[in-house]
């Protein structure tokens, strides 16, 4: 939103009782109101005006805040232009000094308005500015000023559905593909917004740019790349004040929440989930609410508090009974089994016998749910994440097997997300753990977790593969042993080797083991075997060297 030109607020709202009255108590939140409303300074102007954070402006705006320091008083005196002595202060180096006061007539100053331009050039604009035919003529210039727009309706129409179809892929299809799709809309958002637009265009403009940054943010998060996603989601708030766009606001605050829980900060993260519930005018009427009371059980959870995270546990399942149809799908809703998904973390960090026995039930009900569900809305990661918990679950059951079970449900993955490994580097601490320390199934899962923990990151250039094109032969070190199919294998070295037939082409070494449904092999000797099969890529049959 463009700023306006003049930095000086309309005599109108200087004069109106109601802006004296607030002065004089220095009730900021209801100055800050009037300003928005009046001279059409929204709050992140408002906070680069007068060096404060767009957040706190927000929060003193809600009510949640009160400015009271001197410092920050004579920082928004100066920055809105409020006279001193409006807010109890001394005479404002800004102000006009008392020896020109008795002018009789004032200096020529910059244009207050953003019509004042308009009248440039004008014929007579000096001596006839009052005239009917100069009035007459500025209207109609004003007219063709404000019908100047970059937009029409059909462009929105196509933003806003761009953002709804890449919401959705965004559970399902791979996050390659979606970088560029995703920066490419972001691009023409913004060259948009550097053009002119009706006021209600503008504001739909920040409302499209605020849900694909926060597309951006989703996909930095995923990747690990926790600087990049704060970055991203400190515009989705920003978009969010300028739009006055409530649901988005709410949702940027879910992220943030999001991305403390990852970052270990749980006590950060409940907040900030807690704040999204409380924000501005509420979070909406979609499944927002559900989302962030469940954040904030498991980040409750997480923190040790578990008497608060059943509390408010309870609340979201509440908010789900009450929930409205979401303004947008996929990665931006929160579906019934992903609420099952938290909640059986959240049951599952509480921990005890019967808090166990509520997380298995949970996160069962999740994974069901995913599974039966609609292919285009399975999201891996969630899926993979019940599962996990699943495993830590029939771990702390002190059962193994179960856990291993589990686990080979998620090993299948070529890729996992920075969250997903996190869990999956948790579980494997736990099993190095007593009383599991020692016995070898436990040893065999940690070896999994450590060789699938340690491949490459999901790829932000769908160019970039993991596999050359194959078909390829993968050959297996010389170290006698059977591996049957489905079971757990030790962890052995690989050698990637080209397409070539010819020679001894240069291979390139990787760990793996034979944890799918790949053939069955005995290897008696030390010779050089070529393993392929069904779950991997470019596979062909098995030939010797």
């Amino acid at each position: 939103m463009p700023e306006p030109r003049s930095k000086e607020l309309p005599v109108s709202l200087l004069t109106d009782p109601v802006m004296i009255e607030a002065c004089q108590v220095r009730d900021c939140g209801r100055i800050f109101q009037l300003v928005k409303a009046r001279a059409g300074i929204y709050p992140s102007m408002i906070a680069r005006r007068c060096d404060l954070t767009p957040s706190r402006v927000g929060e003193v705006i809600a009510g949640r805040r009160q400015l009271l320091h001197m410092d920050v008083i004579e920082r928004i005196s100066d920055g809105l232009r409020i006279p001193g002595h409006m807010l109890g202060l001394a005479r404002r180096s800004w102000e006009t000094p008392p020896s020109l006061t008795a002018m009789p007539r004032e200096p020529a100053k910059a244009a207050t308005s953003a019509v004042e331009p308009l009248v440039a050039g004008l014929p007579g604009a000096d001596d006839d500015a009052r005239s009917s035919a100069a009035d007459t003529e500025l209207s109609a210039k004003l007219a063709r000023h404000a019908a100047e727009t970059n937009v029409n309706t059909l462009v929105l129409d196509q933003f806003d559905a761009d953002v709804e179809r890449l919401a959705r892929d965004f559970v399902s299809r791979p996050l390659p593909f979606l970088i560029p799709e995703i920066r490419t809309a972001q691009g023409g958002v913004f060259q948009l917004l550097e053009g002119r637009q009706r006021p209600s265009q503008t504001r739909h403009l920040y409302v499209v740019a605020g849900w694909l940054s926060g597309l951006a943010a989703h996909v930095s998060l995923d990747l690990g790349d926790r600087s990049a996603a704060a970055t991203h989601v400190r515009t989705v708030v920003q978009c969010a004040e300028i739009s006055e766009h409530s649901p988005l606001r709410a949702w940027a605050r879910s992220f943030q929440s999001l991305a403390a829980y990852w970052a270990g900060d749980y006590r950060k993260a409940g907040d900030l989930a807690q704040a999204g519930q409380n924000e501005g005018r509420g979070p909406g009427t979609g499944t927002i609410k559900a989302r962030l009371l469940s954040l904030e059980a498991r980040a409750r959870a997480a923190a040790g508090d578990n008497r608060s995270a059943l509390r408010v546990l309870a609340l979201a399942h509440e908010a789900r009974g009450a929930a409205g149809p979401d303004e947008l799908p996929g990665v931006f809703s929160f579906p019934e089994a992903k609420q099952w998904a938290y909640a059986g973390t959240t049951l599952l960090a509480g921990g005890g016998d019967e808090q166990i026995r509520h997380a298995i039930s949970a996160s069962n009900r999740a994974v069901e749910l995913y599974q039966s569900g609609p292919e285009g809305d399975r999201s891996p990661g969630d899926l993979q994440a019940a599962h996990l918990d699943l495993a830590t679950a029939y771990l702390a059951s002190g059962e193994v097997e179960g856990a291993g079970v589990k686990l080979s449900e998620v090993f299948t993955a070529e890729g996992y997300t920075a969250s997903i490994t996190i869990r999956l580097r948790n579980l494997a601490a736990l099993l190095g753990s007593e009383p599991y320390r020692g016995a070898q199934s436990a040893v065999d899962l940690r070896a999994h977790i450590h060789e699938v923990t340690v491949r490459p990151a999901l790829a932000s250039n769908p160019t970039e593969s993991r596999w050359p094109p194959g078909p390829h032969k993968i050959i297996w070190s010389p170290i006698a042993a059977f591996f049957p199919p489905r079971r757990t294998a030790r962890v052995s070295t690989w050698l990637l080797v080209s397409p070539s037939t010819s020679g001894r082409p240069r291979a390139t070494t990787f760990r793996a083991s034979l944890w799918t449904n790949w053939p069955t092999y005995a290897v008696s000797s030390p010779t050089w075997v070529a393993v392929t099969g069904s779950s991997s890529p470019g596979c062909g049959t098995t030939v010797p060297t």
